[in-house]
C-alpha cells in the first residue's frame, strides 16, 4: 500500500505524512498525531483548572512546571485512548468510509502491535502522572476506567458523547487535585460545565458519520438529535458557560478571567450560527475550532492567576 493510500481520510498534509519515518507513520496516526486536535480539547480542561486553581492559591510559581506536564500527558493519554479505541473498534472502522483507512483495519498495524504501542504509551503517561502528589496520581488513575468503557458506549447508548465528557474533562479536577492535594467544589462545577462543552462541540464531529453509523448500528447524540441539533447545541454549550461562571464565581476570579469566558460564550454562539449538520468539512471545521475557544478562556484564567499572585 502506498503511503498517500495509508492516511487517514481526514489528516492530510500534516507532519506525519510528509516528514516523519515511514516506519514510525502508522503508530503516530494510531495515537492521532496526525490530528491533535483531541489532544488540544484534552489539554484545555486541564489547563483551565490548573489556572484556576492557581489563582485560589496566589501561588504562579509551580503552574509552568504544571502546565508542561499536562501539555505531554494529555498528547501521551489522548494517544493511548485513541489506540485503544481503534483495538476495540477496528471491526466498525472498516465499514465506515472515513475510518476504514486507520491503522488496523488498513493492515499497517497487527492487533498485538497496537496493545505493544498501548502499553508504551501508558507507561509514559505513568511517569508522567509520578511527578504529581499522591492524590493527583490516584485521581489520575481513577480516569482510567472511564475511558476504557468508553469505545463500547456507542454500542448501547445514544449519549456516548455523555461518556466521552467525563473522560475529557477529567483534567477539571487534575489542576486542582496537584494543587491543593484535594477536590473542591470549584473543581466540581468547571468538570461538569466542561462536560456539557464536550457533548457539544462532540455532537458537531459526529455528524460527519451520522449516515454511515445509522447503517452500521452505531448511536450517538448526532443521531439522536437530527434536525434539532442547534436547539441541542444552545442547551448544551449555554449550560457550559454557565456551570463555568459558577467555578468563576466560587472562585472568587477577577475581570480577566470573566472576559475570557465572554469571548469563550462568543466563540460557541459563532459556532452554532455557523452550524450545516449536512456540511462534513463545515463539521469539521467547526469541531476543530473548539480548541481556541478553549484557549480565550484559558488565556484569561492565567491573565486572572498572574494577577492575583503578584
Amino acid at each position: 500500500m502506498s503511503d498517500v493510500t495509508a492516511r487517514v481520510a481526514d489528516s492530510t498534509g500534516n507532519w506525519v505524512d510528509t516528514r516523519a519515518p515511514s516506519w514510525s507513520r502508522p503508530y503516530l496516526r494510531l495515537s492521532r498525531f496526525d490530528r491533535p486536535i483531541g489532544s488540544w480539547l484534552l489539554l484545555m480542561p486541564c489547563w483551565w483548572s490548573a489556572a484556576l486553581a492557581a489563582g485560589i492559591s496566589g501561588n504562579v510559581g509551580s503552574l509552568p512546571l504544571t502546565a508542561a506536564l499536562f501539555f505531554i500527558g494529555a498528547f501521551v493519554m489522548r494517544g493511548a485512548g485513541c489506540t485503544w479505541n481503534d483495538i476495540t473498534d477496528r471491526h466498525l472502522d472498516e465499514k465506515v468510509e472515513r475510518t476504514r483507512s486507520r491503522p488496523i483495519p488498513a493492515g499497517q498495524v497487527s492487533v498485538a502491535q497496537a496493545f505493544a504501542f498501548l502499553l508504551l504509551q501508558a507507561l509514559i503517561g505513568l511517569a508522567v502522572l509520578l511527578q504529581f502528589n499522591r492524590f493527583a496520581i490516584f485521581t489520575g488513575i481513577a480516569s482510567l476506567l472511564v475511558v476504557a468503557v468508553y469505545p463500547f458506549m456507542k454500542r448501547i447508548t445514544w449519549w456516548p458523547q455523555v461518556v466521552l465528557g467525563l473522560a475529557f474533562s477529567w483534567g477539571a479536577l487534575m489542576g486542582f487535585a496537584a494543587e491543593f492535594s484535594r477536590i473542591d467544589p470549584v473543581a466540581l462545577v468547571l468538570y461538569a460545565g466542561s462536560i456539557a462543552w464536550v457533548i457539544g462541540y462532540d455532537t458537531i464531529y459526529a455528524h460527519q458519520d451520522a449516515e454511515d453509523d445509522a447503517l452500521i448500528g452505531i448511536k450517538s447524540t448526532a443521531r439522536l438529535f437530527g434536525a434539532k441539533t442547534k436547539p441541542a447545541l444552545v442547551a448544551f454549550y449555554g449550560l457550559a458557560v454557565l456551570l463555568i461562571g459558577v467555578a468563576l464565581w466560587l472562585a472568587a476570579a477577577r475581570w480577566p478571567a470573566w472576559i475570557g469566558l465572554a469571548l469563550f460564550a462568543l466563540h460557541l454562539v459563532w459556532q452554532v450560527a455557523r452550524l450545516e449538520i449536512g456540511n462534513s468539512a463545515l463539521c469539521l471545521k467547526l469541531f476543530k475550532s473548539n480548541r481556541d475557544a478553549g484557549l480565550l478562556l484559558f488565556a484569561g484564567l492565567l491573565v486572572d492567576a498572574v494577577m492575583r499572585a503578584a
